[in-house]
């Protein structure tokens, strides 16, 4: 095709919207939520979990265990520690149980009772519930806050906003520096702080941290829970028929409508549900219950609550809205008869995996040896004949020491007749440290024919404790 040939274009032509109607949109902007406070049983276990996560996060760094930090993870030092436990990174299998094991207690308690995770103690749940009582102390209940938000600009709303937020960054900020404390010790990260000495990636994390703490429980909110957390997709994996799920009852609640307090329904031909829509407020994802199963939906029972209070306040049974299992819905089944659903072939599954990942794990921490030996051979000088007319490999053992006293260690050799450790044999290793030690094997020259031979290096405790390790390492003979 010649390039003076003029370019072909395929035009673009608006098509008018059906009906003939304005063309809409696929995006749709989110509106905020409101949601209302309200008291019940759920809302005290969900405040309760509030209280007992946080304690345990903010106070863990500061608790004390011998002359360290209780829960540390010292990633500069290479150390973890965990309450007794001193890790180093080859003891990253226990690290990795522990996840394993978490995920397993998530699979299995879903598989029970839904998203007990999401709604009562997952970190966005929880900072999210701090953040709406600090809105609602400042700004007031929810009609207030509405009546605040949709309001022109004035000194009262300006001073209102500032305050709720200069309260969430605080709290961000806090959160951002406990976070960094697992990873430094507090108590010096503390007073670095105040000196204004702190380095600068953990200055980085702080903020790092606390902005998404700020963004996350301040702005996102629920926006989280629906379009950015895995867990509400798969969780149906984990799911059946007989999972309690926060469910409306619409044989019971069905067909709903207001009426008057001492009106009778059933002269009506209503059912239970006033359509008051307090559920719907009190949500904190602001979905609509009576609609179904949601993928919304976090479990956290503040509809269940709310509609107790209805149901109350009419003189109706509770538990229009309740925890039900979708078999018990339909059958209308007792609690004793959804308990006997709770061991199904499911369950029992998860169950006996999460027990033998436990037993496992605890079985591996008794028997763990509090002492650790990486062999490394010195390639400056891989053989080499010494005084006496000798055979002479010089290695290099670092020596870890997995326990909070300081231990001395004997190191031998075995493998080849005639093999001794020609360097000095003892070593001292401090408390949850680890030492590197040159060490030189020696061999009678031809007492062993050419090539690589394998042997073994022994440390052993000094003691009756019986700690003992044995490490494979390669012998050189030239030829």
């Amino acid at each position: 095709m010649s390039s003076s040939a003029p370019r072909k274009t395929i035009p673009i032509v608006p098509v008018p919207a059906e009906g003939g109607g304005e063309a809409v949109g696929l995006y749709q902007a989110s509106k905020k939520i409101h949601p209302r406070s309200i008291q019940g049983v759920f809302a005290r276990w969900r405040w309760a979990l509030v209280f007992l996560t946080q304690l345990v996060f903010y106070g863990m760094p500061w608790i004390e265990w011998g002359e360290r930090q209780l829960v540390l993870f010292d990633l500069a030092a290479r150390r973890f520690y965990i309450f007794g436990l001193v890790l180093y990174p080859q003891d990253l299998i226990y690290l990795s149980g522990l996840l394993v094991i978490s995920a397993m207690s998530l699979f299995l308690f879903t598989a029970v009772a839904g998203r007990l995770w999401c709604g009562y103690a997952c970190p966005q749940t929880v900072y999210t519930e701090i953040f709406l009582w600090v809105e609602q102390k400042i700004e007031g209940n929810r009609s207030a806050r509405i009546r605040l938000d949709a309001d022109a600009m004035s000194l009262e709303k300006l001073v209102k906003k500032w305050f709720k937020h200069l309260v969430w960054i605080g709290i961000a900020l806090w959160t951002g520096f406990t976070f960094v404390g697992y990873f430094t010790p507090i108590r010096e990260l503390g007073m670095a702080f105040l000196q204004t000495h702190m380095g600068s990636w953990e200055v980085f994390w702080v903020f790092f941290y606390g902005f998404a703490t700020y963004g996350n429980a301040g702005f996102m909110r629920e926006q989280v829970c629906k379009y950015m957390c895995p867990y509400a997709r798969f969780q149906s994996a984990m799911f059946d028929r007989d999972t309690l799920i926060v469910s409306y009852d619409p044989q019971r609640g069905e067909p709903r409508a207001p009426r008057r307090k001492d009106a009778d329904p059933k002269r009506l031909a209503l059912g239970d549900c006033i359509d008051c829509g307090l559920c719907v407020q009190v949500c904190p994802t602001g979905i609509d219950i009576r609609q179904g199963l949601q993928y919304e939906c976090i479990g956290c029972g503040l509809c269940v609550d709310a509609c107790d209070t209805v149901m109350r306040k009419m003189g109706y049974a509770p538990r229009l809205i309740r925890y039900d299992t979708q078999n018990g819905m339909e059958a209308g089944w007792s609690r004793r008869q959804l308990l006997r659903r709770v061991l199904r072939p499911r369950v029992l599954a998860y169950a006996a995996i999460l027990a033998l990942l436990v037993a496992g794990l605890l079985a591996s921490l008794v028997v763990r040896t509090p002492l650790k030996v990486d062999v490394v051979r010195d390639r400056a000088s891989l053989a080499r004949i010494v005084e006496g007319g000798r055979l002479e490999n010089v290695y290099r053992l670092q020596i870890m020491n997995a326990t909070e006293a300081a231990h001395s260690y004997r190191i031998a050799a075995h493998g080849l007749d005639g093999l001794a450790v020609a360097s000095d044999d003892r070593v001292t290793v401090g408390p949850a440290q680890s030492r590197w030690v040159a060490v030189r094997l020696q061999l009678p020259y031809g007492a062993a024919p050419a090539g690589s031979h394998p042997v073994h290096f022994d440390i052993r405790e000094e003691g009756d404790s019986g700690v003992q390790v044995s490490e494979k390492a390669v012998f050189l003979v030239p030829r």
